[in-house]
C-alpha cells in the first residue's frame, strides 16, 4: 500500500475513498499544520493531497523523497504548488476545476448585491442596537438592471457569474486571455474588451482570473482611478490580484463607491484599512464553502491521487 499524506482536515468520504487501497496519514487538528509537522509527515509519501492553506515546494518535495509520484491539490487554483519544482522531478500536480464553479458564482454574486445594495451596512446596523427609520434617502443603493458587467477571466466562474448577471438584467464584457466559445458568447451577449476599456465602462468588475506573476496586483491605484466613481469591485478569485492598500485609499476617498471580497492578500489578515470602512462587504474566504462542493472537491482530489497511484492518468491534471 502506497502511503498519502492529507495536509488538512477534508470530508471523510474522500478519506475513505482512499483508505479502500492505501494507508491514509491525515492531518486532523483543529488549526492548520505547522511546517515543521509537515516536512516531518510527508518523508516516505507517495501522494500528497495538500490543501491551499499548505506550501507545496522544493523544500517540501524534497523532504518527501523520489518516490512521490503526486500532488493533489483540493482547490481549483494552485498558486500554492510550484508547479515547475513537480515537473522537474516527475510529480504529477492536479486539482480540481469545475465542481466549485456554481458555489463560487453564487458567493461573487453575492457579494455583488451586497455592496450594490448595502446589505452589510444595514446588517451592521440593526445589530448595532442603534435607532433607525425607514425614509426615501434611507441606505440607498444602486440597482443591477440596465449595468454593466465587467469579468476579469472568463473560464467557468466567471462564465457562471455570467449567466448570474444576465437573469438580473446586466449587460455583459470581459477580458480574457482568448475568445470564449462563440456560442456561449451569444448566449450571454458578452462582448471582449481589452482590461483599460473594462474598467472604463463598467458598473461592476468582478474578478476571476487565475493568480501568478502577471496577475499580482493586477488592480492597483491606477487602475481603480480608471473606474467609475460608481462602480463596485468584486474579487472571489485570490487576494493578491489587488492592491488591498490602494483598494483602501480608493474606497476611503470615494473614488470607487464599493466592494465585496471573499479573498485578501494576506490572508487570514485583512489590510486594516478596509476594516474601518462601511463601503466594503468582506466574507471568510466562502467560495466554494457548501456541503456539496466540498466533498466533490475532496472526491475529485482522491480520484487525481487514486489515478496516478494506480499508473493512470488523473481526471484534472495540472502538469
Amino acid at each position: 500500500m502506497s502511503k498519502v499524506v492529507v495536509t488538512g482536515r477534508v470530508p471523510e468520504a474522500a478519506l475513505e475513498k482512499l483508505r479502500t487501497e492505501h494507508d491514509v496519514d491525515a492531518w486532523t487538528g483543529p488549526g492548520s499544520i505547522s511546517r515543521e509537522e509537515l516536512l516531518r509527515r510527508v518523508a516516505g509519501a507517495d501522494a500528497v493531497v495538500s490543501l491551499l492553506t499548505e506550501r507545496i515546494d522544493a523544500e517540501l518535495l524534497d523532504a518527501a523523497g523520489p518516490q512521490l509520484k503526486v500532488v493533489a491539490n483540493v482547490a481549483v487554483g494552485y498558486d500554492n504548488i510550484d508547479v515547475p519544482a513537480c515537473t522537474q522531478r516527475g510529480i504529477i500536480a492536479a486539482n480540481t476545476p469545475g465542481v466549485l464553479t456554481e458555489a463560487t458564482a453564487d458567493i461573487a454574486f453575492g457579494l455583488i448585491l451586497m455592496a450594490t445594495r448595502r446589505l452589510g451596512e444595514g446588517e451592521r446596523l440593526i445589530r448595532s442596537g442603534q435607532a433607525w427609520k425607514w425614509g426615501m434617502f434611507f441606505l440607498l443603493g444602486s440597482s443591477l438592471q440596465g449595468k454593466t458587467l465587467g469579468i476579469v477571466g472568463m473560464g467557468g466562474i466567471g462564465q457562471a457569474t455570467a449567466r448570474r448577471a444576465k437573469a438580473f438584467g446586466m449587460e455583459i464584457v470581459y477580458q480574457s486571455r482568448s475568445e470564449i466559445d462563440p456560442a456561449i458568447a451569444a448566449e450571454l451577449g458578452a462582448r471582449r474588451v481589452e482590461l483599460d476599456e473594462l474598467l472604463a465602462v463598467s458598473d461592476v468588475v468582478s474578478l476571476h482570473c487565475p493568480y501568478g506573476p502577471t496577475t499580482h496586483h493586477l488592480i492597483g491605484a491606477e487602475q481603480l482611478t480608471a473606474m467609475k466613481d460608481t462602480a463596485y469591485l468584486v474579487n472571489t478569485a485570490r487576494g493578491p490580484i489587488i492592491d488591498e492598500a490602494a483598494l483602501a485609499t480608493a474606497l476611503r476617498e470615494r473614488q470607487i463607491a464599493g466592494a465585496g471580497l471573499d479573498v485578501f492578500e494576506n490572508e487570514p489578515t485583512v489590510h486594516p484599512g478596509l476594516l474601518e470602512l462601511e463601503n466594503v462587504a468582506l466574507v471568510p474566504h466562502l467560495g466554494s464553502a457548501t456541503v456539496e462542493t466540498r466533498t466533490a472537491m475532496a472526491m475529485l482530489a482522491a480520484d487525481n491521487t487514486l489515478a496516478v497511484l494506480n499508473g493512470n492518468r488523473p481526471p484534472a491534471p495540472i502538469n
